[in-house]
């Protein structure tokens, strides 16, 4: 059942709802984008909050909520139970292999089932569109191979990009090959020259917590970057990219757009995208 007590449905006027649904939850801003959404978009009876929620929690807490609730944005560690409970899987996040949404397949029918989708590819596209001012991309370096690594994956291979270079503790080439099927992969460990590797892409995406990476932040800083981490920022590569004068974006640029198609998929209604970027930079900023 619903375990936060600010998510118990009002059955007198439950209006419309949304959830993020992970754990630890608490510190989760997706409740600033899609609240900032509603109040652009005048969807005054639309409203969205955190539900603590375990892989194992998914099922009951999903299979449970009200009409009222329209969707569920999925993050750690439920990613691959939303994949797994769902009646109905898009082809990306079957790729993908992981789900952050869930939305009802018909909000007319609850008993329909739900759809899961993965938007954490869209974030990860615009967030390298505005890394490169849409130039092409050639050829990547992506630092790390497991969750997020994968819709980075996704996103550079619908820019068309023609080689990227895996960098991580062990080889996961075989896991990753469904989404680089006509991409030349190599994947090395740590122990490769990295800036020969790095100065030769016109992008680095790291997808790894900065302190996976202190020792090497140097070598990988040859390139504009993209960083999915957004707290702290700037990172530390960030900061030596843009040192050398590259460009460098975070992971608010991902998580931001991240949640404009869930915002379409939950409400229907096309998302106030500079409205929901600007509320949650805004919020960011007041916290320091």
């Amino acid at each position: 059942m619903l375990n936060d007590a600010s998510a118990a449905p009002n059955h007198d006027n439950p209006g419309h709802r949304a959830a993020v649904l992970g754990s630890p939850i608490a510190h989760s801003l997706s409740p600033v984008l899609h609240n900032s959404g509603y109040l652009a978009a005048g969807l005054a009876d639309w409203s969205y909050t955190r539900i603590e929620c375990n892989a194992d929690d998914l099922p009951g807490i999903v299979g449970e909520a009200g009409p009222e609730f329209r969707g569920f944005s999925v993050t750690m560690p439920a990613k691959f139970a939303a994949l797994e409970f769902a009646d109905e899987v898009t082809d990306r996040a079957r790729a993908i292999g992981s789900a952050n949404t869930l939305v009802r397949i018909d909000p007319e029918a609850p008993g329909a089932g739900w759809r899961a989708d993965n938007t954490d590819c869209e974030g990860l596209l615009a967030a390298l569109e505005e890394l490169t001012r849409s130039e092409p991309i050639h050829s990547a370096v992506v630092v790390g191979a497991g969750g997020t690594a994968r819709p980075a994956l996704w996103a550079l291979s619908q820019l068309g990009v023609e080689r990227i270079h895996v960098f991580n503790r062990s080889d996961r080439v075989a896991e990753l090959a469904d989404l680089t099927e006509d991409i030349d992969v190599t994947f090395s460990t740590f122990d490769t020259d990295i800036a020969a590797v790095a100065s030769a892409a016109d992008v680095v995406v790291s997808t790894v917590p900065s302190q996976g990476i202190e020792p090497y932040v140097n070598d990988l800083a040859h390139a504009p970057v993209l960083d999915v981490i957004y707290d702290p920022w700037p990172t530390p590569l960030a900061v030596r990219a843009a040192s050398h004068g590259y460009n460098t974006v975070g992971g608010l640029v991902m998580l931001a757009a991240q949640s404009y198609s869930q915002f379409e998929q939950f409400t229907g209604v096309p998302a106030p995208r500079e409205a929901m970027r600007e509320a949650l930079f805004a919020h960011v900023a007041s916290q320091y």
